[in-house]
């Protein structure tokens, strides 16, 4: 949830300077949706794994070890 309204509020930031970073491109328009697309499936990515690794790793312990520690 938080890496999409992240990827929200990224969106609308370069949409607001893309006109600045214009000259930075080289051989890519300021609004080039493949870069987009491609940039967020990455990012969205990289966000899901590191919330699905420590959710994986936390349902191999026991409850009652669990617990048992605190």
């Amino acid at each position: 949830m938080a890496g999409g309204i992240g990827a929200g509020i990224g969106l609308v930031g370069y949409l607001a300077v893309s006109r600045l970073l214009q000259h930075l491109l080289f051989g890519v328009s300021p609004i080039d949706p493949i870069s987009f697309i491609g940039a967020l499936i990455l990012l969205m990515s990289v966000a899901a794994i590191t919330c699905i690794l420590p959710a994986l790793r936390a349902t191999r312990i026991d409850p009652m070890v669990a617990l048992r520690d605190e």
